[in-house]
Parts: structure tokens; C-alpha cells; sequence
């Protein structure tokens, strides 16, 4: 009966000791888990599950377009939790006003344009005594000014410009202008022929009239408007004859056309001209003599031959 009872004893002690170890053991585990910053658990609990970061009712800035792209900036520590980071607000557009429409309507034509319109505003303005030259085609300075004399005739602001309204009341003052209105055969009356120009096949040209008869045996057969050189390059006179002709020619010493060319002195050359049917007198030639009408010159270098002569006076 003593030895049973030490045993039993001896059992107890034992289990005493396995009790203290365990128990040693837990408060060692526990020590660990806040030295590394974990929040304990109580022991034999079930760890529960960590709960779900809080949402807002509305969708955060990762729902926008491009939110996930590189470079999208994340909300700043300030910003609540569960809110969409503030987005900052964007520039309004200053309203500017717009500006106030010409009373007087579009412009259709001003200083510089050129062309079929243009020699149609320079007859209708010659019928009523506005523009006192043969049409051009060309808007320059006379122009200007004859536009400005016909718009404050009628109470409109002289702009000099041919705006929708200007026109309205030039078509409503005037007739449709014929070709030959439009295309006049000559802007001054031909001068008296000098009398080298009387006998056989001659090109006359006056520097005086600014003019070029085409004659045969000292009748005119046809007759056009010419221009000169400047003072600088002055066209020569005297009596002369065609030499060359040149249907396409173009100028080496200047790069510029010079169709229908009969060469006459030189580099000189009665031909037609562009520059001239646009511009009228307000430019010169480099010395030759220049023909606006491309229909006359066209006839008249068909019937001109090498040899005719040319008589250029004053």
C-alpha cells in the first residue's frame, strides 16, 4: 500500500510538471507574437478572417479610364477612407464675343485679286462714270478709288472693297456689260501713222497713243493697245524689222513667257503679256513691246512674216 501510494504520488508530480512546461510554453509563444507585432489571438480561439477595407457608395478613382496606367497619382494619406480622391477642378473657358458682322456684307473682291469677275466691276463702274480706263482685270489702286467714289455716292462706307452690298447696287445700276465693253479694241484713238509706216507690210507703233497698227500698203488692218519699257529699259525707236518669231518663247534673261514674240532689236520683241491684260499701265515691260489682247496678237503673229518691218516712234 506505501509503494502504491508513491506512485500514485509520483504520477501526479509528473503531471504537475508536464502541466508547468505547457503552460511555460504558451507564455513563451505569446512573448514572441507581440515582439513581432502581431495582434494575439486568445489561445484555442479560431482566427477570424480579416475584414473587408471599407467602400464608399460611389466608384473610386481606379474605376476611371487610365487609372491603372503607370503614372496614375494615388490618393493622397489625408484622403478619407472609402472616399475617391478629389479631383481638382478644371479651367473654365473665358467666353469671348464674337465679333460683329460687316453691315455692308462679305467682301468679294479688294486690292490685288484679278480676273473675269474684277474686268465685270471696272465696265459696270464705267458705264456710270466711275472708272474711266479700259478694264484690266486687275484690282489695283484705280480701282480702289473708283469703288470708293461709287460707295459714298450711294451713303455706304468707302472701304474701297466690293462687299456683297456694293455689289447688289452696282448690278442693280447698271446693264450686263458686252464683250466689247468688257474688251474694248482700244483704250486711246490710234495716232496719225508716221509716213515710214505708209508703204508695204509695217507694225506701227506709236510710243505717244500707246498703240500698235497693223498695215499693209498704208491701211490699218487692225490695231491693239502696247506699253513700253521703264526709263531704265527703255524700248528703242526707229525702223526695224522681224528677224525671229517664237510662238512659246520664254525670256532667258528673266524667266517670264513671252508668247507670240516677233523679235524685232535685239532682245526686244512686240509679244503678248500677262502681266499687262492684269495690271493694265500700272507696270512695264524690259524693253519689248507688249500686247494685252491675246486674241489680236494671235492674229497678228499668223500673219506677220520674217523681214516686215517694224517702225517704233514717238
Amino acid at each position: 500500500m506505501i509503494r502504491t501510494r508513491r506512485t500514485v504520488h509520483g504520477r501526479a508530480h509528473r503531471h504537475s510538471r508536464a502541466a508547468a512546461t505547457a503552460g511555460a510554453a504558451v507564455a513563451v509563444l505569446a512573448l514572441t507574437a507581440v515582439t513581432a507585432g502581431c495582434e494575439p489571438q486568445a489561445a484555442g480561439s479560431t482566427p477570424s478572417a480579416p475584414s473587408p477595407a471599407p467602400t464608399s457608395g460611389g466608384p473610386t478613382d481606379d474605376a476611371k479610364p487610365g487609372a491603372d496606367e503607370p503614372g496614375t497619382p494615388t490618393p493622397s494619406a489625408s484622403t478619407a477612407p472609402g472616399k475617391p480622391a478629389s479631383t481638382p477642378p478644371k479651367p473654365t473657358a473665358t467666353a469671348t464675343r464674337a465679333p460683329a458682322p460687316d453691315p455692308q456684307g462679305k467682301v468679294l473682291m479688294a486690292s490685288g485679286a484679278q480676273g473675269k469677275q474684277v474686268r465685270e466691276l471696272q465696265a459696270r463702274l464705267r458705264q456710270i462714270g466711275h472708272f474711266n480706263r479700259t478694264p484690266t482685270g486687275y484690282y489695283g489702286t484705280v480701282t480702289v478709288t473708283a469703288v470708293q467714289s461709287f460707295q459714298g455716292k450711294r451713303g455706304l462706307s468707302r472701304t474701297g472693297k466690293a462687299d456683297t452690298l456694293t455689289w447688289q447696287k452696282l448690278l442693280g445700276m447698271t446693264h450686263e456689260p458686252t464683250a466689247a465693253e468688257l474688251n474694248p479694241p482700244t483704250t486711246r484713238p490710234v495716232a496719225k501713222p508716221d509716213k515710214r509706216c505708209m508703204k508695204g507690210r509695217v507694225i506701227c507703233i506709236s510710243k505717244n497713243s500707246r498703240s500698235l497698227s497693223w498695215m499693209i500698203d498704208g491701211k490699218v488692218i487692225s490695231s491693239m493697245d502696247v506699253r513700253f519699257g521703264s526709263q531704265y529699259t527703255p524700248t528703242r525707236e526707229g525702223t526695224f524689222s522681224v528677224y525671229w518669231k517664237s510662238r512659246h518663247h520664254v525670256s532667258t534673261l528673266y524667266d517670264s513667257p513671252m508668247p507670240y514674240a516677233m523679235f524685232f532689236s535685239g532682245g526686244q520683241a512686240v509679244h503678248y503679256s500677262s502681266d499687262f491684260a492684269a495690271r493694265g499701265y500700272n507696270g512695264a515691260s524690259h524693253g519689248c513691246v507688249n500686247v494685252r489682247d491675246e486674241g489680236k496678237i494671235a492674229s497678228l503673229y499668223a500673219q506677220v512674216r520674217n523681214g516686215d518691218k517694224v517702225v517704233v516712234y514717238n
